[in-house]
């Protein structure tokens, strides 16, 4: 990659566009159509020319000379004014000196010039797509190098121990002894480190990836307006009629800084009408995919088998049982619902009219879909996976160290290494980091 490159970095249409260049030949460049004149990482202001001299803008304009740059390259930064016309004019007239970026070139090159490693390089753009606070906050931990730095104290210590093992194989007489008496216990450390890891990113993922909670129950319990009070919108239809809702409605919240998004489902019941029974299906599969389940009951009316028979059908699925309509006269209680087997912690009071037990809902949603949110340390599932593959090494290493196979016990550690080395990208292939690129946006 030493060819110069540009790129517009934010959205067409706002007050100001930042265009990006990167590579040899960007001082040059922006010394050629950039009136102003100013020291190295000094904000100028100038002017735009073309060829011909004529003004396509009045803008500010930053010099980054390499090594000291996000990219690692020469890079300016111009900031033009947001007009799509005046943007395009200047993108224009760049393209005849250097070639367009491709997505996520820019952070592409710094990775390559070692400004960053590649969990590093990928927080990047979960940082750019963040949608809620805590999303922020672990992609800003990442960006910062705490992923990277444990892994990298992982591979120091399963290196050790197959440091070790190459030296008790090649002079077994006087290093064997003392290597396999430590490495039961060496591998069993690192084995549970790694699983402290995935049980941490399991958790955590949701922060990258937001939860799907379905909001389920009966015709006319309540789901809509729940929907409604927790997204602070009138994204659903709410009426007195049972059935208003026949198709899966879907609306992008944030609650207690976790990304999450809400499905408000057609009511479940047994339907005669076909356009509702198409519903009730979209229903079921909503709730069969959710991460989480809002049961709504509506406590002003009786309960019924078909309450019953829904409690019965997500007996395993992650659930919160919800006492909807709080501010109307209740038929019965949370006593009802746990002489049906429903644990206290599961039960919540709410009104989506009056506001009552939101907050606790709020928080109790956040508690279970990322119970690890505020430690989360791993979001990737890619970076999961790695993990996952290095512990099955590592294992297998545990294994034959029971019958002191070390030329085994040797292979399955350079295999975990490997696995680690995918997550910062020191074993990552070109494909790998290419596919992993491509999902940025241009001018990232």
């Amino acid at each position: 990659m030493n060819d110069l490159i540009y790129a517009l970095s934010t959205p067409v249409g706002g007050a100001i566009a930042v265009v990006r260049i990167s590579g040899p030949g960007a001082g040059e460049l922006l010394e050629t159509v950039f009136t102003g004149r100013g020291k190295p990482r000094e904000m100028v202001y100038g002017r735009i020319v073309d060829e011909l001299g004529e003004t396509l803008d009045e803008v500010m304009a930053v010099f980054f000379p390499a090594p000291r740059s996000y990219t690692g390259e020469d890079m300016a930064e111009l900031f033009l004014h947001g007009g799509q016309v005046s943007v395009r004019r200047v993108l224009a007239l760049l393209g005849r000196h250097a070639r367009g970026a491709r997505p996520g070139e820019f952070t592409e090159r710094a990775f390559l010039a070692g400004k960053m490693d590649l969990a590093q390089a990928e927080a990047v753009m979960d940082l750019v797509s963040a949608g809620a606070e805590r999303s922020v906050k672990s992609a800003l931990s990442q960006l910062a190098g705490r992923l990277s730095a444990r892994i990298g104290e992982l591979e120091s210590k399963t290196l050790d121990a197959l440091s070790g093992l190459e030296a008790a194989i090649d002079y077994p007489e006087e290093l064997e002894d003392d290597v396999t008496s430590a490495l039961p216990d060496a591998l069993a450390a690192i084995e549970q480190e790694l699983s402290d890891l995935i049980g941490n990113g399991l958790g955590g993922r949701v922060l990258r990836e937001g939860a799907r909670v379905a909001i389920v129950g009966r015709p006319n319990a309540g789901k809509s307006s729940l929907l409604n009070a927790l997204a602070g919108t009138d994204r659903a239809i709410v009426t007195h009629y049972a059935g208003t809702t026949r198709d899966v409605l879907e609306e992008a919240v944030s609650i207690e800084g976790v990304p999450v998004t809400l499905f408000d489902t057609a009511g479940i019941r047994d339907a005669i009408d076909p356009v509702e029974k198409i519903g009730v299906e979209r229903a079921r599969k909503a709730a069969a995919d959710a991460d989480l389940l809002l049961l709504c009951f509506d406590a002003s009316a009786p309960l019924t088998a078909e309450d019953t028979a829904l409690l019965a059908e997500t007996a395993e699925s992650e659930r919160l049982v919800l006492i909807s309509k709080n501010d109307l006269p209740a038929l019965w209680g949370e006593a009802a619902l746990q002489e049906k087997g429903i644990c206290p912690g599961d039960i919540l009071s709410v009104s989506a009219v009056s506001g009552d037990g939101l907050d606790a809902l709020r928080k109790a949603i956040a508690a279970r879909v990322a119970p690890n949110a505020e430690s989360a340390l791993v979001t990737n599932s890619r970076h999961i996976e790695a993990l996952e593959r290095a512990k099955r090494a590592v294992a297998d290493a545990r294994s034959n160290a029971d019958i002191m196979e070390l030329e085994l016990i040797a292979t399955d550690l350079r295999d975990a290494i490997s696995a680690l080395g995918l997550i910062t990208g020191r074993e990552a292939a070109d494909d790998l980091i290419e596919r992993i690129f491509s999902r940025f946006c241009v001018g990232k």
